[in-house]
């Protein structure tokens, strides 16, 4: 842990080093400028570290979430700064090869209130963004679907991350947004906290309110496993009523007809908690309707020819902070919305809640609430 606290506090320290020589000594502005920039940068610096500290739980978030708002808001608005910063190198560098050196003192001159104005803009675009996810409604069809379960309403809800700074009012929102869907499952996709049982359990005690007559499931996300408490926490949400998927799957009834709920643990896991698509899916007939409920979207690889008929994801949370989501697309098959990894449909959350900094730009939170038609 020492060692990673280094790691990022020095990461941290470069990226304020850099910020300081562009926004403050390119631009050539006075030495009592120059200062003031650098204290800014600086308790910038060490709001950012306490917030991680929180965000690991080595602070206790209780009575402390305001400083790790402050900290991780400053840590989106440090990356916008550095994206403007980098635009601003490049037209400066090009007026340098140009062999103009007064085009390149006014580029810089104006170019550089402008860049701190565009990210101050951009995280407080942000911020309010990321403030309250709303209803996706979807619509699957699938022929496997028997008539008796012809408009069955599944709200998925992924990545909450409450804890280190949205307590359990925000999960109270979300609750509340669900229940309001009147849906028939809710499916509870992972990453619901960051941090530890004993200091944030008490954010998530609204999800004991959710209210679906088929049931509320759950499976594990990769930041359960981040805490090294994710037995823990699957043992806690079992207490608030939550039907928590460990490889394994429940049959659904309506009348006569059957489908079935699966969920395998996020590829984190190691030792009973891995990820085992075949013992999720035991017991289940080929020709059965199949929900599966796996953390990350590129689970559906290890699904393909296993006669899922829709896997629910999240983790991805559409990138976030533009532009990150070109990035995510290099790992993950899908980043938002409905797409097919071979022969598995896979709905992938942005996420209800937002990791990190609460900031999202152009990535909003959402709670899609899928409705299902017999084809």
């Amino acid at each position: 842990m020492s060692f990673f606290v280094a790691v990022v506090a020095a990461l941290l320290a470069l990226l304020t080093f850099v910020l300081h020589r562009r926004l403050a000594v390119a631009p050539g502005w006075p030495t009592g400028a120059r200062r003031a920039v650098a204290a800014v940068l600086t308790l910038g610096w060490a709001a950012t570290l306490c917030a991680f500290a929180v965000q690991s739980g080595v602070i206790d978030p209780r009575g402390t979430r305001w400083l790790a708002w402050a900290g991780m808001t400053w840590l989106a608005l440090a990356w916008y700064l550095l994206l403007g910063v980098v635009v601003l190198g490049i037209l400066a560098l090009a007026t340098r090869l140009a062999r103009r050196p007064q085009a390149r003192r006014s580029v810089l001159r104006v170019g550089t209130p402008l860049v701190v104005a565009l990210a101050l803009g951009t995280t407080a675009y942000g911020l309010h963004e990321a403030s309250e996810p709303t209803v996706t409604p979807v619509t699957v069809t699938d022929a496997e679907l028997p008539a008796e379960f012809d408009g069955l309403r599944v709200a998925l809800v992924t990545d909450l991350h409450v804890g280190p700074i949205r307590d359990a009012s925000f999960t109270r929102r979300v609750v509340d947004q669900v229940n309001a869907q009147r849906p028939d499952v809710v499916v509870l996709g992972g990453d619901l906290i960051d941090g530890k049982v004993s200091q944030v359990s008490d954010a998530l005690a609204p999800l004991a309110d959710l209210e679906a007559p088929l049931g509320v499931f759950a499976v594990s996300g990769n930041h359960e496993f981040i805490s090294q408490e994710a037995d823990a926490w699957m043992d806690h949400w079992e207490t608030l009523g939550i039907d928590v998927l460990r490889n394994e799957n429940v049959t659904l009834t309506q009348g006569s007809a059957t489908i079935r709920m699966a969920g395998i643990h996020d590829e984190t896991g190691r030792g009973p908690d891995a990820p085992n698509i075949d013992r999720a899916l035991s017991g289940v007939p080929a020709s059965t309707f199949t929900m599966l409920a796996a953390h990350q979207p590129k689970a559906a690889e290890s699904a393909r020819g296993k006669a899922v008929d829709l896997q629910l994801s999240g983790h991805t949370h559409g990138g976030q902070l533009w532009p990150f989501r070109y990035a995510v697309l290099l790992q993950q098959p899908v980043i938002d919305g409905l797409g097919a990894v071979g022969d598995v449909p896979v709905l992938t959350s942005r996420g209800a809640g937002a990791w990190g900094p609460p900031v999202r730009v152009l990535a909003p939170p959402e709670i899609p609430v899928i409705t299902l038609r017999a084809g």
